[in-house]
C-alpha cells in the first residue's frame, strides 16, 4: 500500500489539536491513527498527541505478518483503552488539563482487509470508484439523525454539531466500535478529522483523491481549507498499490 498524509491549522485556529502517525510494514501492511483533541488549546493538544502516540506504539510492537483479524481488532482496543487511561490520568493529575478528550480512528490493513476502531466524530471512508462512509459518528447530531429528529441535511448545519457523545479521556473507562472492510488492490481508506468530513461533500473528495493520486491529502486539506473548514484539517490515506503514487 501507499500512505499519503496532511495535517493544517486551517485559517481560524490558533494552534492544530489534531494529530496523526502512519506507517507501512516490511510486507506492505499499513496502519494509521488520527486524533481531533478537545479541552483548550494545551488540553487538546495533549490529548490528540498522548493518544496517537499510545495507539501507534501498541500497533508497531503488536503487529505481526498474517496476524488474524480478531487479534488485530483485539489489539487496536487495547491500545485505545490504554490511551484512554492515559490521557484520563493525565486530566486528573493536572488542573490545567481537566476535561481533555480526543476522538479518534484507527487502521490495520492486514491481508486485504482493515480493520478500523473509532470513537467520536473522526472518520474513516472506503473508496474505488465510490465513496462509502464506513464508522458512524458518536456525536449529538447522529443521535437526533438516528432517532428521527433531524435530517442529515439539517445536522450539516445544526448549531451544535461539534458535540460528541463519546470521546478518548473523558471517562476512565471508553467503548470502542469496530468496522471490518476489505480493501487490497480494488478499494483505498481515508480516514480525516471533521475539520475535513465537515467542510466537503463524499462525493467532493472522491473527486479530489482520484485527480490527484499520491497527493491526494495535501489536496483534500487545501480543498477543505478553500471551502472554509473553520477547524484544524488531517487526512490520511491508505492507498491500494495500483491507486497509489
Amino acid at each position: 500500500m501507499n500512505i499519503s498524509a496532511k495535517t493544517d491549522i486551517g485559517a481560524f485556529r490558533d494552534s492544530n489539536q489534531d494529530d496523526y502517525q502512519a506507517g507501512l510494514f516490511e510486507n506492505g501492511d499499513a496502519w494509521a491513527v488520527v486524533c481531533d483533541g478537545m479541552g483548550g488549546v494545551s488540553g487538546g493538544q495533549v490529548a490528540s498527541k498522548i493518544c496517537v502516540e499510545r495507539v501507534s506504539e501498541a500497533i508497531k510492537r503488536g503487529y505481526r505478518e498474517n496476524m488474524t483479524l480478531k487479534t488485530a481488532r483485539n489489539l487496536l482496543n487495547s491500545a485505545i483503552c490504554a490511551a484512554n487511561s492515559a490521557v484520563f490520568t493525565e486530566a486528573q493529575n493536572n488542573r490545567e488539563l481537566s476535561g481533555m478528550g480526543t476522538t479518534v480512528v484507527a487502521v490495520i490493513v492486514v491481508n486485504g482487509m482493515a480493520v478500523i476502531a473509532h470513537v467520536g466524530d473522526s472518520r474513516a471512508y472506503v473508496f474505488d470508484n465510490a465513496i462509502e462512509l464506513v464508522t458512524k459518528d458518536h456525536s449529538l447530531v447522529q443521535y437526533l439523525c438516528d432517532t428521527g429528529k433531524i435530517t442529515e441535511d439539517e445536522a450539516k448545519v445544526h448549531p451544535d454539531r461539534n458535540i460528541i457523545t463519546r470521546a478518548v479521556g473523558i471517562l476512565s473507562f471508553v467503548d470502542v466500535d469496530f468496522d471490518l472492510i476489505e480493501v487490497g488492490k480494488n478499494k483505498s481508506i481515508l480516514i480525516c478529522t471533521d475539520g475535513l468530513s465537515g467542510s466537503l461533500e463524499a462525493d467532493e473528495m472522491l473527486g479530489i483523491i482520484k485527480e490527484n493520486a499520491g497527493s491526494s491529502a495535501e489536496k483534500l486539506v487545501e480543498k477543505a481549507i478553500e471551502a472554509g473548514s473553520r477547524d484544524n484539517i488531517t487526512a490520511v490515506l491508505l492507498f491500494a498499490d495500483s491507486q497509489g503514487e
